[in-house]
C-alpha cells in the first residue's frame, strides 16, 4: 500500500456513451472528475449528478454499465453496485445528489471480498459507513458548490488508497478490458486470447473472478456502447450499416441484442428525443 497522493482529481467532461438519458431525453447536470494519477489503476472516474425536479415528476435514468463495480453515495443511500449484465436504471425525484465512483476492474475483488461474480447484477449496502459519512459531510447542504464536490471526491480518494498497489492479475484484467473497449476490431474472444497469450479457459476464469462477467459479454457491451453512441447522433442512422460496422452478421441479430439489453429496438432508441 501507499500513502502517497497524486496532485488530486481534475474536472473532466467526457462523452458518456453508456448514459442513455431518460425516455424524454433528460439528464441532470453531471460533474465528472478523473482520478489522481496514483489511483488510475483503481479508479476510472467519479461522477456527481445534482438534480432538482418539479413535484410529482420522476426521471428514470438508464445506463449501459461498464464491466466494473461502483461506489454510490447520496444524501439518502450508500451502495456497492456490482457489474450489471443488463440495463441499469435509477429513479430521480425531488432534489438530490449522488457521488459515484467507477472503479477499475482490478478493484472488484477487494470490495467484493472475493470473486466478483458474487456481486453480478446485485447491489448491496456500502460496508464502509465511515466513507459515506465523510462524503456527506464534505458535500453538506450545498452540492452545487464546486469546492464541496471536489472535497467529497478527495474523501473517496483517501479511502481507496488502501487498495494500492494493484496486483499483477489486476493489472492484466485492467489491460484486457481497456483493449476490448478501445479496439473495435476485437470481435471474437480468440482475438483477446491471442493478444494476451492466454487460453480461452484461463480468460473465462479470470473474467469471472475479477469482473463477474464473460469475455463474450465484454465484446458485446463494447458493441452496444458504440451502437448507442451512433444511434443518438443528429442524423437518422442506417441501421444495416451500423450492424455491419459493429461486426454483426445481419441487422436482425443486432436488433435482438440491442433490444434484449435496452428494451428498445435500435430504431425506437434512435427516435427518442434528446436535449
Amino acid at each position: 500500500m501507499t500513502d502517497e497522493a497524486g496532485p488530486g482529481p481534475r474536472r473532466i467532461d467526457p462523452t458518456e456513451r453508456a448514459h442513455l438519458l431518460d425516455a424524454a431525453g433528460y439528464t441532470p447536470p453531471i460533474h465528472r472528475f478523473a482520478p489522481s494519477p496514483d489511483l488510475a489503476p483503481v479508479v476510472r472516474r467519479y461522477w456527481m449528478p445534482v438534480w432538482s425536479l418539479p413535484d410529482g415528476h420522476v426521471s428514470v435514468q438508464r445506463v449501459l454499465q461498464y464491466p466494473v463495480c461502483l461506489l454510490v453515495v447520496s444524501h439518502e443511500y450508500a451502495l456497492l453496485v456490482g457489474p450489471s449484465s443488463g440495463l441499469s436504471t435509477q429513479e430521480l425525484s425531488g432534489r438530490g445528489w449522488a457521488l459515484g465512483t467507477m472503479l477499475q476492474p482490478a478493484a472488484g475483488t477487494a470490495l467484493a471480498g472475493g470473486p466478483v461474480d458474487r456481486l453480478t447484477d446485485r447491489t448491496v449496502p456500502l460496508p464502509d459507513a465511515e466513507l459515506a459519512r465523510g462524503i456527506r459531510a464534505a458535500v453538506g447542504d450545498d452540492p452545487d458548490d464546486p469546492v464541496r464536490r471536489e472535497a467529497a471526491v478527495a474523501v473517496v480518494e483517501q479511502a481507496l488508497r488502501r487498495l494500492l498497489p494493484v496486483d499483477e492479475e489486476g493489472l492484466l484484467v485492467n489491460a484486457i478490458v481497456e483493449h476490448v473497449e478501445g479496439d473495435p476490431d476485437v470481435q471474437r474472444v480468440s482475438q483477446v486470447c491471442e493478444k494476451f497469450a492466454i487460453t480461452e479457459r484461463t480468460l473465462q476464469r479470470l473474467t469471472a473472478r475479477r469482473i463477474g462477467l464473460s469475455p463474450k459479454w465484454l465484446i458485446q457491451r463494447r458493441r452496444l456502447h458504440e451502437a448507442a453512441e451512433r444511434l443518438a447522433g443528429e442524423e437518422r442512422p442506417d441501421l444495416a450499416r451500423v450492424a455491419a460496422d459493429l461486426g454483426y452478421a445481419d441487422q436482425a441479430h443486432f436488433g435482438r441484442d440491442f433490444r434484449a439489453v435496452t428494451g428498445l429496438t435500435p430504431g425506437e432508441f434512435a427516435a427518442e428525443p434528446r436535449r
